[in-house]
Parts: C-alpha cells; structure tokens; sequence
C-alpha cells in the first residue's frame, strides 16, 4: 500500500494538510502560514513596501494573527521566519539566476 507523500517535518514543522498551512515558530510562537507559492500579489506587494504587519495577516492563518503582534518579532526573526514557511513548503527563497544569453549567435555588423 504506497503512502501518501508528504512535505518533509523539520524543526518541529508539519504541513496541516486539510487547510494547506504550514505551521512554523515565529518568535516563540508556532503559527500556521500559506506556503510561500500561494502568497498573493498584493502581499508581497506589502512585505516589499515594509508593510509588515499587512504582509502577516495576509499569509497568517486568522487565528494566528495575534500571535503576529504579540511575539512582535525582530527583523532578523522574520526573515528566518519567512526562509522557514517557503523550505516548510518545499521552496527555497533567493535570487534568480538572471537572464541567459541568446542561444542563437548574432552577427555584429
């Protein structure tokens, strides 16, 4: 009988499988966060302007948002944080390799 595949546990992190959260430790509270492929647009568009706390009620789990605002997290602790829920859900978060160069050869006149 195969079972099931499963995103791997590490550091006490588990993927509640029937929500499609992950629960990850941010500052000393565990909280359950969408996986960073299903963060919405204008989520991101709040964690890249700073708006830190529009960021976590959007990718927060409603009633972990408390948690947010109690643990009042470090820069460093959600940066690590956020590392953690996209590895959680089988991410990685880092920069592109950039653009490749043309396949095709051009001639230069």
């Amino acid at each position: 009988m195969d079972q099931p595949l499963t995103a791997p546990s590490t550091m006490g992190q588990e993927t509640d499988a029937a929500n499609g959260y992950v629960t990850v430790e941010l500052a000393g509270y565990p909280v359950r966060a969408l996986p960073s492929q299903r963060w919405r647009a204008s989520t991101l568009r709040a964690l890249n302007s700073g708006n830190l706390d529009a960021f976590a009620e959007g990718v927060l789990h409603p009633d972990d948002v408390d948690a947010w605002y109690d643990g009042d997290p470090t820069q460093d602790e959600i940066g690590a944080w956020v590392a953690q829920v996209a590895e959680a859900g089988g991410e990685t978060l880092g920069k592109s390799n950039g653009r490749t160069g043309s396949s095709k050869s051009t001639r230069k006149r």
